[in-house]
């Protein structure tokens, strides 16, 4: 953080040379600028310096370490400019939109560590409060055992709940959340509550041909949850058919050569019924952030590290011409 690089910087110097120094910049600006209006100003400040570290060098001996903090130690200073941060600054809240396959597992985790705040995929938390045995997880595990639906209202009360530990004062990163448009405004108004909002939205486009390609080529080894393509990064004991198609017995793990796994949402009419539900509930999402300015739109149909590209490009703040 570069609040942090900032207050562990520290400034060694023979401060008694400090006002020697200064005053002969002064002379040498003095002689090269002249009289003129337009450098009164900066000569000015020059000498305004060159006090200052006059100053400085009164009040501390020479050679001694001047902390740019003063008597705070850097773990102090560190300590004390992210609680101002944490409690003065807006946190940084991104919401991550993509189809199965589009990159999320991939770009995700690198947004999480450029940004330094978590990644939050809404399972997770879900079965995390229900361990915990929140309240909220309480009333989770009850209607899901009884067969039920989680409500929105509290899948927003475990997002709630997370959001307010110390890890996620800064931000945080929705993954899988919200889904529908209804979810998004029960977003809004849960934020708003603290004064927060979305501060950026980023879909990652692929064409539904090509995630066809890559989803339904996928096989897992179950243990590791390593992940295999028959076309991309086929498993070393891989055999074809004479159609080209892999035989089954023969994706094992490269590693413990235990058989391979496909899942069952990761066949073509599965895909179909996902994209469907994907494709109708997100482009409202998206209509209703666009207005705001936070939608980005990261074209994912290229090799990663053109898409990794576009991401930061989207994360970055506009620049106005």
């Amino acid at each position: 953080m570069l609040a942090a690089r900032f207050a562990s910087r520290q400034v060694s110097t023979k401060l008694s040379a400090a006002p020697k120094r200064t005053a002969a910049t002064v002379a040498r600006f003095s002689a090269s600028s002249g009289s003129s209006s337009s450098n009164h100003a900066a000569l000015v400040t020059v000498a305004g310096l060159a006090a200052v570290a006059a100053i400085v060098a009164h009040e501390r001996s020479e050679n001694k370490t001047y902390n740019l903090f003063g008597s705070k130690s850097v773990e102090q200073a560190i300590k004390e400019t992210e609680d101002k941060f944490g409690a003065f600054w807006p946190r940084n809240i991104l919401i991550l939109f993509g189809p199965p396959g589009a990159g999320k597992g991939t770009h995700g985790p690198k947004i999480e560590h450029l940004l330094g705040v978590p990644q939050l995929s809404t399972g997770d938390m879900l079965r995390q409060a229900v361990t915990d045995q929140t309240e909220i997880g309480k009333k989770a595990d009850a209607i899901m055992k009884a067969g039920g639906l989680v409500s929105d209202d509290i899948v927003i009360g475990i997002i709630r709940d997370r959001i307010d530990q110390p890890d996620c004062r800064f931000g945080f990163i929705l993954d899988g959340f919200p889904r529908t448009l209804k979810q998004a405004r029960a977003l809004d108004a849960m934020l708003a509550k603290e004064g927060a909002f979305v501060t950026k939205v980023i879909e990652l486009q692929v064409p539904d041909e090509v995630l066809e390609e890559r989803i339904c080529g996928r096989w897992i080894h179950k243990g590791s949850g390593r992940s295999y393509h028959v076309k991309f990064a086929p498993p070393k004991s891989m055999k074809v058919d004479g159609k080209g198609e892999p035989i089954p017995a023969s994706m094992k793990d490269d590693l413990t050569h235990e058989p391979l796994i496909q899942r069952p949402d990761d066949t073509a009419a599965a895909l179909t019924k996902r994209l469907h539900g994907y494709h109708k509930d997100t482009v409202p999402i998206l209509d209703h952030y666009k207005p705001k300015g936070v939608v980005r739109t990261v074209n994912a149909n290229q090799n990663m590290d053109a898409v990794w590209k576009e991401c930061l490009d989207a994360l970055e703040r506009p620049k106005h011409s």
